[in-house]
């Protein structure tokens, strides 16, 4: 199957659904509970319909779901994602501690662990992958979720140190503050000489590792950072003489890889150091971000690692065939470390963005299984009552990213008007598996987070803030509306190719044609160049934006906008919102962090970058002999526990439990 092209396989699905009834009547007479064919492939091998062509093989350069699924077959960080509830479970690491605040993490790494080539996994591999995925010049869309390592901010965004040149000594970020400690200052950065205990003992080791001197460096005073960019230092000194007169005189020192947070304290101790608490951090480090790459490669090919000639991995599948386009194929490492428990011989990983052509090659027995959200709305009154159609709640939004810095989207009187322009409750009705949504969390998905609402469906109301703006808009004799002096040529909504998107950014610009009178045009782009332009804010006004969880905390949503650059989207950054969430975040106590977060998502929903618009359930199809892959709430499978169950009386004849 590796060297049969894709196309290939499309081309006999027209002829194959033709000959569907009369082939296979047999089988749909003893199995009318599923969708087309149940026989399982002869050998143990997955045909997956993925989505878009992946855009990188590397694991921090892309931020995409088809992507993020790839790399959990190809490569592993310390921990992994747990099957049913995304949890961080033992992955290169086999045990872990975190200190009493969730300010710093020892892992402590298996030493049977090894690369597709033969070469032990060692501590300095994954300090190396951190360093690289936050280095500028990688320019990771991910970089951001690494931020609150200790300095990991500071390097990624090329800041500098400040230090005087007489006395060699680094200013201290205490030196220019209004009080000389901070309180609620993170253990990881208090004296480690300090009375108060930072880790419990536990009964396997009383101290979870050695000190050394880069551990006292974590925990010394933290140093003063300022901004690389020279125009953008000299602006925040000239709003802050304290500061201007504390660095007159001073030289600047780069922030280096090797100020991270990351130590290897031996070769298979890694210790992190945050620069304050985060109680979701563990479940993080089963991101793409935090998987380890191969060091030697990359050196030795550049950016050509990750042709098949080059590559080597670290996860239980290694790669085999990529066919640009069509699939990428990867089969079982026998170098990984658990070999003996990964049962599939192969994963075909299918590139399709047509929803249609998934289900037929579903329905043939063509594909074992498709992605998330790949059921067509016209097929779900069919394929809903299946015992093969999997259902259940995603901790996923859709919304639109709004570019806030060109006009008149600058306006956030324009950016609420076209928000409550449109009618989110009919349009989730025409979809049947989503709810409308105003917030940018997903509703009910994180127990006890008081989730604040944005603005609803009000077209009125819209029309008058237009108005405020500079744009009235006008009512014809027909009853219709026009808004003749809105800038269209200045406003455009782009999305990625995809049947759904197609549809959806029709309904936004009816909406918008029937509440304001405006007429957005429209953009479809491929995948590998939608995603740069947005992130590089290579548009104008409105684009499509898929949030999928990458951990499960609001904070996962809520933290894109921490950063003005990466998975952003908008250019909205604002110092007051990160603030909020870091004093979020600071604080322990569950209930009270939760009601924190909440308030900083207010202020994000009055801000209007982002429009949001619905939160989904998963809906996907897969065959009952496909075991070991559940309908979690991120649509992300740790492939290792997936394989093909030939015995009947074992099949899933439904939606199987996400009770573990």
């Amino acid at each position: 199957m590796a060297k049969v092209y894709l196309k290939q396989i499309l081309a006999g699905v027209a002829i194959a659904s033709l000959l569907f009834g009369a082939i296979s009547c047999r089988v749909v007479a003893t199995t009318g509970d599923f969708y087309g064919s149940t026989a399982p492939p002869q050998r143990n091998i997955l045909r997956y319909v993925n989505g878009d062509e992946p855009e990188s093989l590397d694991p921090p350069v892309s931020s995409g779901q088809p992507e993020a699924r790839i790399y959990m077959a190809l490569y592993q960080g310390l921990v992994e994602y747990h099957p049913k509830t995304l949890a961080a479970i033992p992955a290169l690491a086999e045990r872990w501690v975190v200190n009493n605040d969730s300010s710093e993490f020892v892992f402590h790494m298996r030493r049977n662990a090894r690369w597709s080539n033969g070469d032990p996994i060692t501590a300095p591999d994954f300090v190396y992958s951190i360093r690289r995925g936050l280095a500028p010049a990688l320019a990771s869309k991910n970089a951001y979720l690494a931020y609150y390592i200790s300095y990991a901010q500071a390097y990624n965004e090329k800041a500098v140190f400040v230090r005087d040149m007489k006395t060699q000594q680094l200013l201290l970020a205490k030196d220019v503050a209004d009080n000389a400690e901070a309180a609620g200052t993170a253990l990881s950065q208090k004296p480690l000489n300090s009375t108060e205990p930072e880790y419990r003992p536990t009964a396997e080791e009383q101290k979870p590792a050695p000190d050394t001197a880069f551990h006292q460096f974590m925990h010394s005073p933290p140093r003063l950072t300022l901004p690389g960019d020279e125009e953008a230092r000299n602006a925040l000194l000239a709003r802050n003489p304290r500061l201007q007169a504390a660095v007159q005189g001073k030289e600047y020192v780069p922030v280096s890889a090797e100020d991270i947070g990351v130590e290897a304290v031996d070769d298979y101790t890694v210790r992190i150091s945050l620069s304050q608490p985060a109680a979701y951090f563990l479940g993080l480090m089963a991101h793409q971000l935090f998987r380890l790459v191969p060091r030697k490669a990359i050196e030795k090919y550049g950016d050509l690692w990750t042709e098949p000639e080059h590559i080597v991995t670290c996860g239980p599948f290694k790669l085999k065939a990529w066919l640009h386009y069509n699939e990428l194929v990867v089969e079982r490492d026998p170098m990984y470390w658990d070999a003996a428990k990964v049962q599939l011989d192969e994963i075909h990983f299918f590139v399709s963005a047509d929803n249609p052509t998934s289900l037929n090659l579903y329905k043939v027995g063509e594909a074992d299984a498709v992605l998330n959200h790949g059921v067509p709305k016209p097929w779900l009154e069919v394929i809903q009552p299946k015992r093969d159609y999997m259902d259940g709640a995603e901790a996923a939004i859709v919304y639109l990213t709004i570019n806030t810095t060109k006009p008149p989207m600058n306006d956030v009187r324009v950016r609420r008007a076209f928000n409550m322009a449109i009618d989110k409750v009919n349009y989730s009705k025409s979809r049947r598996i989503t709810k409308p949504l105003s917030a940018f969390t997903p509703e009910g998905m994180f127990p006890g987070y008081p989730q604040p609402k944005g603005d609803s469906f009000d077209p009125e109301l819209a029309r008058k803030l237009l108005a405020e703006a500079g744009f009235p808009v006008t009512k014809k004799d027909d009853g219709s509306f026009e808004c003749q002096s809105f800038p269209v040529a200045q406003v455009e909504f782009i999305f990625n190719t995809n049947s759904s998107n197609k549809a959806m950014a029709e309904f936004m610009q009816a909406q918008w044609k029937q509440n304001l009178g405006i007429t957005v045009p429209l953009r479809s782009m491929e995948f590998k160049t939608y995603m740069p332009a947005r992130t590089k804010l290579e548009y104008s006004g409105f684009a499509i934006g898929i949030w999928g969880a990458d951990y499960m905390d609001p904070f996962t949503f809520l933290g894109i906008f921490t950063t003005p650059r990466g998975v952003n989207g908008t250019g909205w950054y604002d110092l007051k919102y990160v603030a909020m969430l870091d004093e979020a975040n600071r604080t322990l106590d569950h209930r009270q962090r939760f009601e924190q977060l909440a308030k900083a998502e207010k202020y994000l929903l009055d801000a209007q970058p982002i429009i949001p618009i619905e939160t989904s359930s998963v809906s996907f199809m897969k065959k009952p002999y496909v075991k070991g892959m559940y309908p979690n709430a991120a649509s992300l499978y740790p492939w290792k526990f997936v394989y093909i169950e030939r015995d009947r009386s074992k099949w899933d004849y439904g939606i199987p439990s996400l009770a573990d």
